[in-house]
């Protein structure tokens, strides 16, 4: 999205699409670290130590060991303290709590921050012109996000002794949603259009679409992790590059309907977020090659190089995690490396964005 040049008025200045770029990239920054929290509070298995959704009372801790012992209790009635956790002592259970409330008190900070400086260049007229209803729907957005982490959180409850993959599957495609849509609105505002031009040279249309593929590719590469971290799938065939010794493993297609063994049959899911994985870096490796024969200026260029080295890497950790049978500091510097790589591939497209070419 093109985002207009700021309105003139005696208020705005002409730092100010600058000031509100910036701002907007702190944002990110904000739901990055909340995303490399959520994965340690999934690898921690913390996230069903708070069963209350309290969205102004739970900003605060537990402040008596009264309260600490209700909310133990409550912990104790469900599946996951029953069947896994039986016999955990209050100091355990604590251990849990702080990681999960720690989570959600991120998100209430990722929220104030945003709502607060958008309230004031907003009735400050200091806003670019148009951004405004782009805004108020990232804001509806990250509501909705808040509503999704409650929904995920509660299908533990009942008959589960852990979340729904589905759901986490959906938390996380959210968070990658509204984080992708902050950067790209960023990216408007901090580069202007004739910065971009010479970035892109006479590239070909083509090359967008190729990239423009390659970002769906490693969404579904993501959402493909997002399953085999619900299904905790990586604690089981931690060799490679056979599972077990085979190409693909036994009992692959094994559930019926045969579609399910995409989204719940461990062997499956894990040899899917492999494929997937090595298919990214394939793909990275040839848009890289490409771009060292095509027409393209410098910042350009150099913005492939970042998407293949970062690719690379981020299936170097995925193997490491593997091999290391999921420490939580590995995972959770995984997930780290996939919204890097997002963030390199989006940084790429953009710089398409004010491409002038050949008729």
């Amino acid at each position: 999205m093109a985002v207009a040049a700021p309105h003139q008025t005696a208020r705005t200045t002409a730092t100010t699409p600058r000031a509100v770029g910036i701002w907007l990239l702190v944002c990110c920054a904000m739901i990055f670290a909340m995303a490399v929290i959520g994965a340690i509070t999934r690898l921690t298995e913390s996230g069903l130590s708070i069963m209350e959704w309290a969205p102004l009372a739970g900003s605060l801790p537990p402040l008596s060991q009264a309260e600490w012992q209700r909310l133990f209790e409550l912990y104790r009635t469900i599946p996951e303290y029953q069947e896994i956790n039986r016999g955990m002592s209050l100091a355990e259970f604590k251990e849990i709590f702080w990681w999960e409330w720690v989570h959600r008190l991120w998100g209430r900070l990722i929220g104030v921050v945003f709502l607060l400086p958008f309230l004031w260049f907003w009735l400050s007229g200091r806003l670019p012109r148009g951004l405004a209803p782009y805004l108020w729907l990232a804001f509806g957005l990250g509501a909705l996000q808040g509503f999704m982490g409650w929904f995920m959180v509660a299908s533990g409850f009942a008959e589960r002794t852990d979340v729904s993959q589905y759901r986490l599957a959906m938390h996380l495609g959210l968070a990658l949603v509204i984080y992708s849509y902050l950067f790209w609105l960023a990216l408007g505002l901090l580069r202007p259009a004739e910065q971009g031009k010479a970035d892109v040279a006479i590239a070909p249309p083509p090359s967008r679409a190729r990239l423009i593929g390659f970002c769906v590719l490693l969404a579904l590469t993501i959402l493909a992790g997002a399953f085999v971290a619900g299904l905790n799938a990586g604690l089981t065939y931690n060799t490679f590059p056979l599972m077990d010794g085979d190409i693909v493993p036994a009992g692959y297609g094994e559930l019926s309907p045969w579609p399910l063994n995409f989204f719940e049959n461990i062997a499956a899911v894990q040899f899917n977020h492999r494929l997937l994985a090595i298919a990214t870096l394939v793909a990275a490796a040839l848009l890289w090659a490409w771009s060292r024969q095509a027409a393209l200026g410098r910042g350009l260029r150099r913005a492939y190089d970042r998407v293949a080295v970062v690719a690379l890497a981020q299936v170097g950790l995925g193997i490491w995690t593997l091999l290391a049978v999921v420490p939580v500091w590995l995972g959770a510097l995984h997930q780290a490396g996939a919204i890097v790589l997002l963030t390199a591939a989006l940084d790429t497209l953009h710089r398409y964005r004010t491409a002038k070419h050949p008729s």
